[in-house]
């Protein structure tokens, strides 16, 4: 086994309409993280604006914008990895949910758009995130000093497939920033990344946005907060909670993704992929109560 280690910032914060306001939170959390000793920094989905869909549609910048340029300045001054987990990027191609990767150096090294858009109706309010953003068509993998690190953002975490595809590729680490909806991650969250987590063998690490301290606060969407890091075991290595600004650097040992996944070879014991592809058989099978109502067929096995 090697002794490669990660130290990861684990970022939280509330997100408003706000966009100057949020950016400085941002870099402020950057500085925090930089300071722990932090390699890498990885921020919320839309931690820059979080609003309604009109207001978020209407603040959307390109990646030559103030907000992604202040960011850039963030990671050369500190000399830190910066992912910014998701924001309304526009492009010659329409409008996306990207998630950028800043080097070192400043200069953006990568970008992942958003695969799973949000539409949803939860508790009467719809969620209508195609109404402002497309989807993207493909996976990414970041390499950081021999540690590989899976791009996905929010609600790709409840397509389980996307977190296995980017094991296969080699990701050991899989981020998945986010502004989860307060109701599903009261129900969802904590269970949903241990999952993604525990059939990977992979550290999952969750930046979030979260709601405010203040009740008569209300803006687009209420968000759950409670930013996670889960061991490649299942075991809850770091839980923001509701703080409304936070940040927490993790050192990930790579060693524990290495025992895990030689005491449980799943990524070894995947099938051809055309198997999982095929139609499956759907059985049709009488119960009791069917044939003692005399619908089953006479003489079914």
């Amino acid at each position: 086994m090697t002794s490669r280690t990660l130290r990861i910032g684990l970022t939280q914060w509330h997100a408003t309409t706000d966009v100057e306001a949020n950016v400085a939170t941002a870099v402020r959390c950057i500085e925090r993280a930089a300071e722990g000793g932090a390699a890498v920094v990885a921020l919320p989905e839309n931690g820059l604006m979080l609003g309604t869909n009109s207001e978020m549609r209407a603040a959307a910048s390109g990646v030559d914008g103030d907000p992604v340029r202040s960011l850039r300045d963030a990671a050369r001054r500190f000399g830190v990895v910066v992912v910014l987990g998701g924001m309304k990027n526009t492009t010659d191609d329409g409008v996306f949910n990207s998630a950028l990767v800043i080097d070192a150096s400043g200069e953006i090294a990568g970008r992942y758009d958003k695969l799973h858009l949000f539409d949803a109706n939860i508790g009467g309010q719809s969620f209508e995130a195609s109404s402002v953003e497309k989807p993207g068509s493909e996976l990414v993998v970041v390499d950081v000093d021999g540690v590989r690190l899976g791009l996905t953002i929010c609600y790709d975490v409840r397509f389980p497939e996307v977190a296995r595809a980017l094991a296969v590729a080699g990701a050991e680490v899989i981020l998945v920033p986010a502004a989860f909806v307060y109701a599903t991650g009261e129900a969802h969250w904590h269970t949903l990344l241990r999952a993604r987590a525990i059939e990977n063998l992979a550290y999952v690490v969750a930046p979030a946005t979260v709601r405010s301290a203040d009740p008569e606060y209300t803006d687009g969407f209420t968000t759950y907060g409670h930013a996670l890091a889960v061991g490649p075991w299942g075991s809850v290595l770091a839980d923001l909670g509701d703080a409304t600004e936070a940040v927490e650097v993790l050192e990930l040992d790579m060693a524990e993704v290495e025992a895990a996944r030689a005491k449980l070879p799943v990524l070894g014991g995947r099938r051809d992929p055309s198997v999982y592809a095929s139609q499956p058989r759907v059985l049709s099978v009488a119960s009791s109560r069917s044939v003692a109502g005399g619908s089953a067929k006479e003489g079914a096995a």
